[in-house]
């Protein structure tokens, strides 16, 4: 008996191609567009609220021995400032309604938990041994984002629940393991650059990758989590 035929996996491990993906992106393009552009002006508008107006006394963080391990360069702002790429896949990945506002709200809860604990626990980082006007292009990101809201590191929280909702995505469509390996790598870079160019410490890197973990189970693999169809594919709408 002749074994059934292995699904398509297109160009690089993507099935249907990417013609599929952009087919796909487009699927609810106005509903996504208008909730990430309201999600994000809203966190945003509330993180510099909090960190510019601390309501209780801040703490400092410590510095453990791998933060002294991981040097400073500052090319690591390339993954760093590439999350606001990353986590754009997802919702446009997704195409049924439901799973879109399970999705909205998962980084709901995400964002709030976080900007909850910044509010009634403001941390920052300990002063570093660096002159940051010889890096210009970090400096600004100093100066914009200062050295508060530092734990949990939310950058952190959204790279790792942006990688698990990937995963589960990419499981269910059967994208290649390349593409899967390089989603898992441009995820690790991204947490790894939170310490490269000394915007969070471990201990901020550590919190925030279990806060993401914690809402990701209870969304995906919790009791309650929303049903992925497991028959869909890239193409489906």
């Amino acid at each position: 008996m002749t074994p059934p035929a292995a699904p398509d996996s297109g160009y690089w491990g993507v099935p249907g191609g990417y013609a599929a993906l952009w087919r796909r992106a487009w699927r609810h393009w106005g509903y996504k567009m208008f909730g990430i552009t309201v999600g994000m002006t809203g966190f945003f508008w509330l993180y510099f609220q909090i960190l510019n107006r601390p309501g209780f006394s801040v703490t400092e963080m410590p510095l453990l021995g791998l933060d002294r391990w991981i040097p400073f360069h500052p090319l690591w702002l390339v993954p760093y400032v590439s999350l606001w790429v990353f986590v754009l896949l997802p919702p446009l990945l997704l195409t049924d309604l439901r799973e879109l506002r399970s999705y909205a709200a998962a980084s709901a809860v995400l964002s709030g938990t976080g900007l909850w604990i910044f509010y009634f626990w403001p941390t920052r980082l300990p002063p570093l041994d660096i002159v940051w006007a010889d890096h210009p292009s970090v400096d600004f990101l100093k100066a914009v984002d200062a050295s508060g809201n530092a734990c949990p590191s939310l950058h952190v929280a959204f790279a790792v629940f942006t990688v698990l909702w990937l995963e589960r995505l990419a499981r269910r469509d059967r994208f290649g393991k390349g593409v899967r390996a390089g989603l898992w790598a441009w995820g690790a870079a991204i947490v790894v650059s939170t310490l490269g160019i000394k915007q969070h410490v471990v201990l901020d890197v550590v919190a925030g990758a279990v806060l993401a973990g914690v809402v990701a189970w209870f969304q995906l693999g919790g009791r309650r989590a929303t049903r992925l169809d497991p028959g869909a594919t890239a193409e489906h709408g």
